[in-house]
């Protein structure tokens, strides 16, 4: 599992011109799921997610996650995190699941940051044309990917 995380002071992900789903201060996570991945996959990426010290603390240091400062989540599918360009200029998305495997494990994703958080996450559509507007706060962007746990 492929996960950027972006902290933002907002965002938001619409379909056909209607937001799906929107925050404030928080995180907008963008969540590829690999032909491979397991519920251990889904769980470290969740609990590495919500417990990033990526935000600020009264000193000014990256010192507090997420649910420290008490922000929110958006959570997006986004399958070509999975993106190999060894062979060309066009990218294959052979290392990313169908949507019959990443569908119920995107949404078990939420579903953990959610009990996480101990609030909705709000999401974009599955599989849909969805445009993400934000706000990157610092900017501060990092990838994870539960296959390489650094």
């Amino acid at each position: 599992m492929r996960v950027l995380i972006q902290r933002v002071s907002q965002a938001k992900v619409s379909v056909a011109e209607r937001i799906s789903g929107q925050i404030a201060h928080g995180l907008l996570v963008l969540i590829a799921i690999e032909n491979n991945d397991t519920e251990n996959d889904l769980n470290w990426a969740a609990n590495k997610i919500c417990n990033l010290r990526i935000f600020e603390d009264d000193e000014q240091r990256m010192n507090r996650s997420v649910l420290d400062t008490q922000g929110d989540i958006l959570a997006v599918s986004q399958f070509t995190l999975f993106g190999s360009y060894s062979k060309g200029n066009r990218p294959s998305w052979g290392k990313a699941a169908k949507g019959e495997v990443s569908e119920p494990l995107f949404n078990a994703m939420v579903l953990k940051l959610s009990q996480l958080l101990g609030k909705p996450v709000p999401t974009g559509v599955f599989g849909a044309d969805m445009q993400v507007a934000l706000i990157n706060d610092g900017p501060i962007t990092l990838m994870i990917d539960s296959k390489n746990p650094e």
